[in-house]
């Protein structure tokens, strides 16, 4: 019998080893296929203004997916080695040298791999459309398109898993070589001997985990500064190691003060998760932590991404509050007053009805060294007054003294800050800010800030006028259902790119294609980062449950049933998956609220949304623990 014979003979014997490696693979290369035929597809580029941006974010992505399968893949074959040690072992105590051993698995690994790309790359294939009709969908297309087979894509995932198939088979060679015959007869056995946590420094170790996470947190909160990517880098390693001393020493420092305060009288359910645990904590501290780190990773860009997803519309309203912004002083981003008296022809003729609001305003120069705002803010701000009479458009009745200042630039500052504040005018009166607002009163284009008052007190300000009036600007409105032709009529009237894209439903169908894609992306590698991590812990708990299958063998000869013992171990996998989980979430919540400068809305409920989703999905991966070792346990009879 020649060796590939042998190879054959083993893999036909062996299917139940096999099909956890070969559904890693198989999942890793359809994705990564389909992900790479969506990357080298022109269909979406071709319809929309994302040339650009889909080519750098599907390169960025691209990186980040194939670290993250080639990592899935490696922990995958790992754990198929380790259920297979007594085999390699059989075979070289039957007299096969180490070479003999190594090739037969190289060979192995080989087929197996061959036979996952076929499948997988007919897999992705298939589902290729999908995703793409999905991708579609989210940018706001509504055509029907046709996804081409790509060979660039063939070519990449090829490269791809090749380097993979060759670190893999590494893998197996170290495995061959580094274990002697004891150690891979024992591997399955390999269990941490518990010591009892005790001295100063373990405590202080595992106050330190808890302490460095809570910090990581505050500071997050705390960090928009002159420090800040200093900051950034501080919350990352705090949060990161916080959360790995926490599975290293913080657990088996808590668990063993429970196991003390018991006196050593354990129930059948501490018995059955506790002292697992504490068995195998040290070892999983590692894998625990990038688990707990990918879910705080994946829900941050899920939350994030679909949160500007989500508000998209909103925010668009705010930078933009015209539908359309004329001036007597135009630049490269505001039409002239000639293009508006032929856009108005254009709309009478199409019977298109629409409403100008005249609007004037002058520049004074505010002091906000006394408001208390963000340390990064400048002290002085010019600001043009604007008489709330002249913008009833905008839903503005103001008669009294309020002032509200508007300015999307500066809204990150202002959002955490008490109202009303005091600013200082160019004499050193002060003047009360009773608002802020992230609202704009002129299209984002013009960039400035605006403080909109009664007409009362717009002629007071007046006085404190230190420079020459703004341009007079012409704001026009169309009922949103007639708004897609007039944007037509305008594109025809200025016959200018820059002054096309400085209009509101322009600006808003270009914000909905580049958040669709960004939620596209993020919601795909989310995907995998949820796949990935919750099947590592799944692949995980069925290795454990088979090593600790003659254990249950003998709590049901002493006459324990199965529920009994499910219940134990339905304790045990509630902190395995959910303690990550629960990290996870908070490391994702405080990782989005700090990111509060990007967004000029309130995320919580698209935040929470996205967490809850992802939430569900992962946590399926324990009802399918729960299946396995529900089988183990019945079978250990």
């Amino acid at each position: 019998m020649t060796l590939f014979d042998l190879v054959l003979r083993n893999m036909k014997k062996n299917v139940k080893h096999y099909y956890l490696y070969f559904f890693a693979l198989i999942f890793s290369v359809a994705l990564y296929f389909v992900f790479a035929s969506l990357q080298f597809d022109t269909t979406v580029a071709e319809r929309t203004a994302l040339s650009s941006s889909m080519t750098s974010g599907f390169k960025a992505a691209n990186i980040l997916l194939i670290i993250i399968a080639g990592i899935f893949i490696i922990y995958a074959n790992s754990i198929f080695l380790t259920r297979r040690s007594k085999e390699i072992g059989l075979y070289q105590l039957i007299g096969l040298t180490k070479n003999a051993v190594a090739k037969m698995l190289i060979i192995e690994n080989v087929l197996l791999s061959f036979g996952a790309l076929i499948v997988g790359i007919i897999t992705g294939t298939v589902v290729s459309r999908l995703f793409l009709l999905l991708l579609l969908k989210v940018v706001g297309i509504q055509e029907t398109v046709q996804l081409q087979f790509s060979m660039d894509a063939l070519k990449s995932t090829l490269l791809v898993f090749t380097i993979i198939i060759v670190i893999t088979s590494i893998q197996m060679i170290r495995k061959v070589y580094k274990k002697t015959l004891i150690q891979l007869f024992k591997a399955d056995q390999a269990t941490e001997i518990v010591k009892e946590p005790k001295g100063f420094i373990t405590a202080i170790l595992a106050i330190g985990g808890i302490s460095l996470i809570v910090f990581g947190y505050w500071l997050s909160g705390n960090m928009m500064n002159q420090y800040l990517l200093f900051n950034m880098l501080l919350v990352l390693f705090s949060t990161i190691f916080g959360s790995y001393l926490v599975f290293r020493v913080s657990i088996g420092w808590v668990l063993g003060r429970i196991r003390k305060m018991k006196k050593g009288h354990m129930s059948l359910k501490d018995s059955l998760s506790i002292a697992p645990l504490m068995h195998r904590m040290k070892g999983n501290a590692q894998s625990l932590t990038i688990i707990t780190t990918l879910s705080a990773m994946a829900m941050t860009m899920i939350a994030i991404s679909y949160s500007l997803f989500y508000s998209n519309e909103e925010v668009t309203r705010q930078l933009l509050p015209n539908d359309f912004q004329f001036s007597e002083e135009p630049n490269s981003f505001t039409a002239s007053v000639e293009h508006l008296k032929l856009f108005e022809q254009r709309l009478t003729a199409a019977q298109i009805d629409y409403e100008i609001a005249t609007v004037h305003a002058y520049p004074i120069e505010l002091s906000l060294k006394e408001a208390a705002v963000n340390e990064m803010v400048r002290e002085d701000l010019t600001a043009h007054v604007v008489s709330s009479e002249e913008l009833s458009y905008l839903g503005y009745d103001r008669k009294d003294d309020d002032a509200t200042l508007h300015y999307s630039m500066l809204y990150w500052a202002f959002k955490d800050t008490k109202m009303p504040v005091d600013v200082k005018l160019s004499d050193g009166e002060k003047l009360v800010i009773n608002e802020f607002s992230g609202d704009n009163i002129f299209n984002l284009t013009s960039f400035e800030a605006n403080l909109v008052v009664s007409p009362e007190q717009y002629e007071q300000l007046k006085h404190y006028q230190s420079g020459e009036a703004s341009p007079v600007r012409y704001a026009m409105e169309v009922p949103d259902k007639q708004l897609e032709e007039a944007q037509r009529l305008f594109e025809e009237v200025v016959e200018d790119e820059m002054l096309s894209s400085s209009t509101y439903y322009e600006k808003y169908q270009s914000m909905r294609q580049s958040s669709g894609l960004m939620i596209f992306i993020a919601g795909f590698l989310g995907l995998v980062f949820l796949i990935s991590t919750g099947s590592i812990l799944y692949f995980k708990q069925m290795t454990e449950a088979e090593q600790e299958k003659q254990s249950y063998k003998t709590l049901r000869q002493l006459g324990f049933s199965t529920q009994e013992l499910l219940s134990g171990i339905r304790r045990k996998q509630l902190f395995v998956f959910g303690l990550p989980l629960l990290i996870g979430l908070l490391h994702s919540w405080f990782a989005v609220q700090s990111a509060n400068i990007i967004f000029m809305t309130d995320v919580t409920i698209p935040t929470l949304i996205a967490m809850a989703v992802y939430s569900l999905i992962y946590l399926s991966f324990a009802v399918l623990t729960m299946g396995y070792y529900k089988k183990v346990v019945k079978q250990s009879m």
